[in-house]
């Protein structure tokens, strides 16, 4: 059984085959948000602050931290961003840059044993990011490209993100703490993009037995609806055997469809959490009344004194 372990400093999540869906909140990203951008780059943190919460009251398992922002200092920004969404919440983190300073600066300040994003197949990206795995004693993300570009071929892709599990052997890092992303291309554009993600993650899952992730808003990149089809995506990715997603929690469609899957998996007992989260709250009243209607019943139900 393959388990990736990623904690705080005070709180354990476990990436696994026969375990609860992972949600990794995407919010804290400027990537695309413009306002959030200047703000970090100012120094201001307060979005940061407000989307952390946000999205752990909304049900995420952990959260993405990125500070990929042009011409700014992001090995600083990165890591006092991650000092303060863990000031904030107890979820572990994961470490999310394309610059090796940046992760470098916010492992040497995060608390507890996060998850790093990312390391591709790219010679030069392995030889950078997978000592600092080992040296940090923490876990990874896997994508499955490399000096070629994305192939199409979910054979090529299975192939690097083999390559990729291997060459961290060879530094003393365990298949389980190796979770690949197999990327997910938008399936508006790739008809067969979502047949190709699902023959890759059960591949993933059945003969390399690692964990998986992924972009899951990818999927419906240039469509209407989009958090519909990123519902179904993640249902069926889920079936599949994916055990983790970067999502925005604050979907409720998304939400649910992770919620669903969990149950239908095998991973919410008695529908515990489905149950907590869906059940619509007893109307003020209702249990005096139900319990009169009872005694109501059980007087008319007496047999006639002969």
């Amino acid at each position: 059984m393959t388990d990736t372990v990623i904690s705080s400093a005070t709180k354990e999540v476990v990436i696994g085959f026969d375990r609860p869906f992972v949600v990794i909140g995407e919010r804290i990203n400027p990537t695309g948000r413009k306002l959030l951008a200047a703000e970090m780059a100012a120094g201001d943190m307060s979005r940061v602050s407000a989307d952390a919460i946000a999205q752990v009251e909304a049900g995420a398992t952990m959260l993405d931290v990125n500070a990929g922002i042009p011409l700014a200092d992001e090995p600083k920004i990165l890591a006092d961003a991650i000092q303060l969404v863990q000031s904030l919440t107890d979820v572990p983190l994961s470490i999310d840059s394309s610059i090796v300073a940046a992760l470098e600066a916010g492992l040497a300040v995060y608390k507890g044993r996060p998850l790093v994003n990312s390391v591709t197949g790219e010679e030069e990206r392995l030889e950078a990011v997978l000592p600092l795995i080992k040296k940090y004693d923490c876990a990874v993300i896997a994508i499955s490209n490399d000096e070629t570009g994305i192939s199409e071929d979910p054979d090529v892709r299975f192939a690097v993100a083999k390559k990729i599990v291997e060459r961290a052997q060879d530094y003393g890092i365990k298949p389980c703490d190796i979770v690949v992303d197999p990327l997910v291309m938008p399936v508006g554009a790739i008809n067969i993009a979502g047949l190709t993600a699902f023959k890759i993650i059960r591949r993933l899952r059945e003969e390399l037995k690692v964990n998986t992730s992924c972009g899951a808003s990818n999927i419906s990149f240039g469509l209407p609806n989009r958090h519909g089809m990123n519902a179904a995506f993640l249902s069926m990715a889920i079936g599949a055997g994916m055990t983790s997603a970067i999502m925005n929690p604050l979907r409720a469609e998304e939400m649910a469809a992770v919620m669903g899957a969990d149950v239908l998996a095998g991973h919410d007992p008695n529908c515990a959490r489905w149950i907590k989260r869906f059940r619509e709250p007893t109307p003020e009243g209702a249990v005096m009344e139900g319990t009169g209607a009872r005694r109501e019943n059980r007087r008319r139900a007496r047999p006639a004194a002969s």
